[in-house]
């Protein structure tokens, strides 16, 4: 058998792949969306059956805002766990995605290097200048290339710092109203309580 033919099977095995890798990451990460999916679907139907049973304890106006205003604070943390879930889980689809395009980026620059390096093998003489300017422009977008990998997780960093930030400041702000409801409620329902 002749070293093309050998080559191209090489890649079609090496595409089926990476194909295959890029297929189990998208499933191994849906899997996991739904995994999650339903513990936050059993434990809301918990809370629920929970929440129903204090909701009939309660027995004056007091308790009834102090009930309310407590569902408010943990609502809060439970949605800000669940979208980081969500956002961990993408991430890390996402970054195992961009690990295998980047695996196949080198594999075609080490081709085209070889490629050039075998076709300035059987170059007629006096194309010396030719292939340096191939190497040249092949060196040059290769570094074009990891500059711009490299502002992009730059850019992918700042963006998760910046997620993080506006998730912590979201739970403060719920907190916040949170406490701000409990110091409203309280003084109505002691007067509630002291006009029954």
């Amino acid at each position: 058998m002749t070293a093309i033919p050998q080559q191209v099977l090489a890649r079609q095995k090496a595409q089926l792949n990476t194909f295959i890798a890029a297929q189990t990451a998208l499933f191994s990460g849906f899997e996991k969306l739904i995994d999650l999916n339903l513990k936050v679907v059993k434990a809301s139907l918990d809370e629920v059956a929970l929440r129903s049973q204090q909701a009939s304890d309660v027995k004056d106006a007091q308790e009834a805002v102090a009930f309310s205003s407590g569902l408010v604070q943990p609502g809060a943390e439970k949605a800000l766990a669940y979208g980081k879930h969500v956002y961990d889980i993408v991430t890390g689809v996402q970054t195992e995605l961009v690990k295998l395009g980047e695996e196949q980026i080198a594999e075609g620059q080490v081709q085209i290097s070889d490629a050039i390096d075998q076709w300035s093998k059987n170059a007629p003489t006096g194309s010396e200048g030719a292939v340096a300017l191939i190497k040249s422009s092949l060196a040059t977008a290769t570094s074009a290339y990891d500059s711009m990998t490299k502002a992009a997780k730059q850019a992918a960093e700042v963006a998760e710092s910046n997620l993080n930030a506006a998730a912590n400041a979201t739970f403060k702000a719920a907190s916040d109203a949170a406490d701000a409801a409990n110091k409203v409620a309280s003084p109505r329902s002691r007067r509630a309580a002291a006009a029954a």
